[in-house]
């Protein structure tokens, strides 16, 4: 067994394992001061040992074949199925696993000082979610796909009715609800290519780029898949389970939902639907497109509606009437959670191209999303933290914000956080929306290049929303009168800094330097996409 396989093992299974273990009592000469804080050292420790992991599979892995499959292990599960305990990684899933293995570490490191109530649980079912994550995107097996992206379901169903704040119970169902459904059309989906390819390995379907499946497999396929992928993203209009489960989840929880969790459903996408059905993308694409970029405004609409300020507490002020759906006040967390809508829009619509400059823009954009809204949603946590609430209205009535004058730092970091999200060059927030809108210049060949240029416009047009929501919720929560104050507040704390600083360097260097992640990306997008010339 080669270095990458037994590295790759590691990293699925450390974090399953570990949960199953933070439920056991602690050896007496482990358990510190207490049981929670013995079982939140313990998540430390395996989120850490999964991280190093991550960079040691990352030093091992052959950079100069980025396209080939590499630390495979496949071995038989059920024969008489066809299902095998296939596992794999390439450039596409290799900073995704690198990316939820540190948003799981910075998680537990925070967890470690904040201290929920019955850590015990807590502890084991962030580890749970951790080890469906990385496991969606190591395993080959259609099946195993299906089985570790409904993992994900029930640890973060408790981690938002059980430690979340207000409204935890609906936003709990609703995310339930919506995602289960999704799921039984996409197992549909997944079996149906399964039976009439012949096979459930992924990595031999998406070689025979669809022979063997007629036009009309392929169509229903990518329907039935995609349903299923897009509630999870979310996409336009199967995304209000989002908003709600974002409000109400718990720091951790918001962050690891927005990082790596809307990840799976874009990834499962270009894994699957667009190597093993070509034919059947290639019908939706421009109907994805639609929906991507209808995403992308109306995410932006919503966020500049929560962030404009309330009449109720502004005499004198206009504010747009906010549909029922969008909430009834402007919370930091929501805004950032509709933002998301916006973002993965571009990912979409990027795959929707169905070009390797599309694809690639995607996929950078998903990582960049996951290091820029995991930084905003820990930021907004430590907002809460101080002040009691993430209202923009409440905050901005109170003077409570006021963050430059109050915190410096922790105002300075949240402006650095908007301007990386808004898509400033520089910052990792820039060049997947870019690359996006490039490919949707020259779609690939077949589709309505006019069309495209439409979509294209319409995206661009998202952009300057987003820089104008996002400044606006800067200037509502960062300036103000700088004193005095009733009670000082404290600034960024060590285990903040612990916890935000990997985030703001790796939002840098991927801005500063995309070659790292393209050169990854780019030989393993071409390789699923064999036909594509741009």
């Amino acid at each position: 067994m080669t270095t990458a396989q037994l590295l790759l093992i590691a990293v699925v299974a450390l974090p399953l394992i570990g949960s199953a273990a933070a439920l056991l009592p602690a050896p007496p000469g482990l358990r510190g001061s207490s049981p929670e804080q013995a079982v939140l050292r313990h998540g430390v420790t395996v989120t850490g040992a999964v991280l190093a992991a991550a960079i040691a599979l990352l030093a091992v892995f052959d950079h100069d074949e980025p396209g080939r499959m590499q630390g495979t292990t496949d071995i038989a599960w059920i024969p008489a199925l066809g299902i095998r305990l296939h596992l794999g990684v390439d450039g596409i899933s290799l900073p995704l696993i690198a990316l939820t293995a540190l948003l799981g570490f910075l998680c537990a490191v925070y967890t470690y000082v904040v201290r929920p109530a019955n850590a015990t649980a807590y502890t084991a079912l962030v580890l749970l979610l951790e080890a469906g994550t990385l496991a969606t995107f190591a395993v080959l097996d259609l099946v195993l796909f299906f089985l570790a992206f409904e993992m994900v379901l029930i640890p973060m169903y408790f981690l938002i009715a059980r430690w979340g704040g207000e409204g935890r119970g609906p936003a709990a169902w609703k995310f339930v609800l919506y995602t289960v459904t999704g799921s039984v059309v996409m197992l549909l989906g997944l079996l149906l290519l399964g039976v009439q390819g012949g096979t459930f390995d992924m990595v031999a379907l998406a070689e025979a780029q669809g022979a063997g499946l007629t036009h009309t497999t392929q169509l229903l396929a990518v329907l039935a898949i995609g349903l299923g992928l897009a509630v999870k993203t979310p996409m336009w209009p199967l995304h209000s389970w989002l908003p709600d489960a974002h409000t109400a989840a718990p720091t951790t929880g918001s962050v690891l939902l927005a990082g790596v969790l809307l990840k799976m459903g874009t990834y499962g996408l270009v894994r699957i639907a667009l190597p093993i059905a070509p034919d059947g993308m290639r019908t939706f694409a421009p109907y994805l497109a639609a929906f991507a970029v209808t995403g992308i405004i109306y995410g932006s609409l919503a966020c500049l509606a929560l962030a404009l300020p309330s009449p109720d507490h502004h005499p004198g002020t206009k504010r747009f009437a906010l549909p029922p759906s969008w909430g009834a006040g402007g919370d930091l967390k929501r805004l950032i959670a509709y933002s998301s809508v916006g973002h993965m829009g571009f990912v979409l619509l990027g795959i929707s191209t169905l070009t390797a400059t599309g694809v690639n823009g995607a996929l950078f954009a998903n990582v960049a999303h996951g290091l820029v809204t995991g930084l905003l949603f820990f930021l907004a946590g430590a907002v809460k933290d101080r002040l009691g609430t993430t209202d923009l209205d409440t905050l901005t009535r109170t003077a409570g914000a006021a963050l430059y004058g109050r915190t410096p730092r922790l105002g300075g970091l949240l402006a650095f956080a908007a301007i990386a999200s808004l898509g400033l060059p520089g910052l990792a927030g820039f060049w997947g929306e870019l690359l996006a809108m490039l490919g949707a210049f020259h779609p690939a060949d077949g589709l309505s290049r006019p069309a495209y240029l439409t979509y294209l416009a319409v995206a661009g047009l998202g952009t300057l929303l987003t820089a104008a929501y996002l400044l606006l919720m800067v200037r509502r929560v960062c300036m103000g009168p700088a004193g005095p104050y009733e009670e000082p507040l404290p600034d960024l704390r060590r285990h903040e800094y612990a916890a935000f600083t990997p985030l703001v360097v790796l939002t840098l260097v991927a801005g500063l330097w995309p070659a790292v992640l393209l050169n990854l990306t780019d030989p393993a997008v071409q390789h699923l996409l064999p036909g594509v010339a741009r």
